[in-house]
């Protein structure tokens, strides 16, 4: 049993070797609180959960740290255009952040910082790095000398002298345009905070260093986050972590985007799609399956037709699910281990693809074994099933899914209702022999989304694709 996870740093699927045997720590860059979350922005979180899942499954306990951002340029001009504090803005975006990744079933991480919280872990840090010559003060910022750590820009595969740091207004006092901010001197108007070198507050960068070392440790197991993460902020973390003495991460691991016409959702660009709007649409699992599902290095193209797609598969899957408990007349609880082949798509760089096939292909043999009226063997498959979907949080009799299936189950009846009217039709013109008729009943069924089944105890409905 070995885990193995592509690191972005070596640029190669790497084996898994925890620091401390049967445990593994990981900090995840979680939200900038200066908006409610788009889909894309919770794709990382669920990456991630998942990730936690199949480690905790393989027996590791499990340290899982996720910050939030809540200082920062944006969130202080929407402050400021709103006439309002700017905390507030972090607060409320904070809490839609943590409904969004509740709806979608993520886990609760086991820290989850606020950067504006760890000011004085962030002074230490500063002072730390002035001793060593690895930063300076300049008209009350503070600035990272990037040419005084060797190994800046490994991580994105860089040459720091093609290098060009994003502009900052208000930033003077430089060395080199290429040094970046890790304490800004305060401005009229803005929020501050006290350090040895004037007030000021927070640069991006130094937050998820400091954090990493307070609730991490020196060294941990594995840093993740979004691909457009990897410049500037993870090698700024990485210089800054480093240069202070730590050892940092062991292994960086980056989520691929959710995208809109080829480009990276992202509110600036207008193409963004609330957590908050989807799920009024759309059931939460089934977004937990479309967003989780594809591999995680994987771009998802976003669009309504490729929703439905995961819609109608998860369909199956749940209809098994739900036939099958039906038959048994009870909860099959799941498989103690989860089928061998499962497990090794898993340990490959978490493939979930490869490991839903497997549950696509069980769930066919759970099918069969129903036809053929085997009942052991359908339960066997479920259970098999249930362990499955319980890694990817997908199970649909987990009681976090428990609300929004009582509410299935509620317009599951209303629709039964209707739809067995219309069946009762359809038999009576099959009975006449009026195929013409009962055709075109299944036809018009089928196109609002009902596959129809005959069977010997008559016929049966389910959703199919739309």
């Amino acid at each position: 049993m070995t885990i193995r996870l592509y690191d972005t740093s070596a640029r190669q699927i790497r084996d898994f070797v925890p620091l401390t045997a049967g445990a593994v720590s990981i900090y995840l860059c979680g939200a900038t609180v200066q908006a409610a979350p788009h889909i894309g922005h919770i794709r990382s979180g669920l990456n991630f959960d998942i990730m936690r899942r199949w480690f905790e499954y393989r027996g590791y306990d499990v340290t899982f740290v996720r910050n939030v951002t809540d200082i920062d340029d944006k969130i202080i001009t929407k402050a400021a255009d709103q006439g309002r504090p700017w905390w507030s803005i972090g607060y409320e975006n904070e809490r839609a952040f943590n409904s969004g990744y509740d709806a979608l079933g993520c886990l609760p991480p086991t820290y989850e910082p606020r950067a504006t919280g760890h000011v004085t872990e962030m002074v230490e840090m500063m002072r730390g790095l002035i001793e060593r010559g690895h930063a300076y003060e300049a008209d009350g910022s503070v600035y990272f000398d990037v040419r005084s750590y060797p190994g800046y820009l490994q991580l994105s595969n860089q040459d720091v002298d093609d290098l060009r740091q994003p502009t900052e207004d208000g930033i003077t006092g430089k060395r080199d345009p290429r040094d970046f901010a890790m304490w800004k001197a305060a401005k009229p108007g803005e929020p501050d905070w006290e350090t040895p070198w004037g007030r000021g507050r927070p640069g991006w960068h130094l937050e998820c260093s400091a954090m990493a070392h307070k609730y991490l440790g020196s060294a941990f197991d594995i840093h993740g986050g979004g691909l457009d993460l990897i410049f500037p902020h993870h090698e700024n973390e990485i210089a800054q972590a480093k240069a202070y003495g730590d050892d940092f991460a062991s292994y960086w691991v980056h989520n691929a985007w959710v995208t809109m016409s080829g480009e990276k959702m992202s509110k600036s660009l207008g193409n963004s799609v609330l957590v908050s709007e989807m799920v009024k649409n759309w059931r939460p699992i089934v977004l937990r399956y479309y967003l989780g599902t594809p591999h995680y290095r994987s771009m998802i193209e976003y669009s309504e037709e490729s929703l439905r797609e995961a819609e109608a598969a998860f369909a199956r899957i749940e209809g098994f699910v739900q036939r099958v408990t039906e038959k048994a007349g009870k909860t099959v609880p799941p498989a103690p281990e989860v089928p061998p082949a499962f497990a090794e798509a898993m340990d490959d760089d978490l493939g979930v693809p490869q490991a839903l096939a497997i549950i696509h292909t069980t769930v066919r043999q759970g099918n069969s074994a129903l036809a053929a009226d085997d009942k052991d063997e359908a339960i066997a498959r479920l259970a098999e099933v249930r362990a499955m979907l319980g890694v990817l949080g997908l199970d649909p009799i987990d009681p976090h899914w428990a609300e929004e299936t009582d509410r299935g189950e509620e317009l599951h009846g209303v629709v039964d209702t209707l739809v067995r009217m219309v069946l009762q039709q359809r038999e009576s013109a099959r009975a006449r022999k009026d195929w013409a008729t009962a055709d075109a009943i299944r036809d018009q069924l089928a196109q609002s989304g009902l596959a129809i089944e005959d069977n010997p105890d008559g016929p049966r409905w389910t959703l199919g694709n739309r």
